[in-house]
């Protein structure tokens, strides 16, 4: 059974840092494109940053121009991705998601069970 389990969120003041982790059971997703996605209340989804797969051990990172300078996503092995999140803002507060894609079209994507994140002003 594949599990993808997020650990780290919890309330932080602005301007703090937050370290997220997921971790991923059940098969091997080197070739997965892992991602972090969040949700506030009342909004869609969002794509935050991900790491794709380009060969051997290497992944690309790409990042949502929002995040872009103040988020940093490391791909530690081919089953747990971790988000390193930096001056944090109250409009970080959210549901945050990780994500694993087989880029191969037709094929499941995994979600896991979110880890809330709240920043207080």
């Amino acid at each position: 059974q594949v599990q993808l389990v997020e650990s780290g969120g919890r309330r932080v003041q602005a301007g703090e840092s937050l370290h997220l982790s997921c971790t991923a059971s059940g098969r091997t997703f080197n070739t997965y494109t892992m991602a972090w996605f969040r949700q506030a209340p009342g909004k869609e989804r969002e794509f935050l940053a991900s790491t794709r797969w380009t060969g051997g051990n290497r992944y690309y990172a790409d990042y949502a121009d929002s995040v872009k300078g103040r988020f940093a996503i490391t791909r530690r092995n081919a089953n747990a991705v971790s988000l390193q999140m930096n001056t944090l803002k109250p409009e970080d507060t959210a549901v945050y998601y990780c994500n694993a894609n087989d880029p191969v079209p037709g094929s499941t994507t995994y979600w896991g069970q979110g880890t809330q994140v709240t920043v207080s002003s």
